[in-house]
């Protein structure tokens, strides 16, 4: 397993390769919106595009992976190196707002999230699949995955993050509102608009993240 990293102002490159997936990330958290997104997953890069674009954040991610086994290592892996892009991208995290909460609506759907970049990692998912959920797109995409996916890139990032359902039936579309209302929540809460860390401990960066 190897990994590589590069930063510049609030820009990072993170690279995780093992036997089972090879992922490259590129995100700029002051940018413009852009996303390049190749998984080998339609919907999930369909997905992930939603970060980058509601997130204000111009994000390029390609990944191979061992699709022929499951989709599950892909998802996880790309969770994981975006995660750890965004913590480098941040650095120390002086002047951002920190703390953010947003309501989505997607036709009948409506996903709460409330997110605090605190460099302590945990996720609270209350949204439930059945298990026998239909896989979204080809190659699957079991709809389960989108709770891997999220505690992945939090335990990566370093951000406390609630994720709940309001209302909804329609599996894309409860999906689908969860990236957007995090990529909403994520451009508020990494606005800088102060000074210094946003923290009475002077930090709110925790351990490194994972390789």
């Amino acid at each position: 397993m190897s990994q590589g990293n590069e930063t510049a102002g609030r820009r990072a490159a993170r690279s995780r390769r093992t036997k089972e997936t090879a992922i490259e990330v590129v995100l700029d958290v002051d940018g413009t919106g852009e996303a390049t997104i190749a998984t080998g997953i339609p919907f999930f890069d369909h997905m992930v595009s939603q970060l980058g674009r509601h997130g204000g954040f111009d994000l390029t991610v390609t990944a191979t992976g061992d699709l022929e086994v499951d989709t599950h290592h892909t998802v996880e892996d790309v969770g994981i190196t975006l995660g750890a892009a965004l913590a480098e991208a941040l650095g120390d995290r002086a002047g951002i707002r920190r703390f953010a909460s947003i309501a989505l609506p997607l036709d009948e759907a409506l996903v709460e999230v409330a997110l605090d970049v605190s460099g302590r990692p945990y996720l609270a998912f209350a949204i439930e699949f059945a298990p026998d959920t239909p896989p979204l797109g080809t190659p699957g995409f079991d709809p389960q995955l989108t709770e891997e996916f999220w505690r992945a890139f939090v335990t990566a990032a370093g951000i406390t993050l609630h994720v709940r359902l309001a209302a909804g039936r329609n599996t894309h579309h409860i999906v689908e509102a969860c990236f957007k209302a995090v990529a909403r929540a994520l451009r508020d809460a990494v606005r800088v608009d102060g000074v210094g860390v946003p923290s009475t401990k002077g930090t709110l960066t925790g351990a490194p993240a994972p390789a």
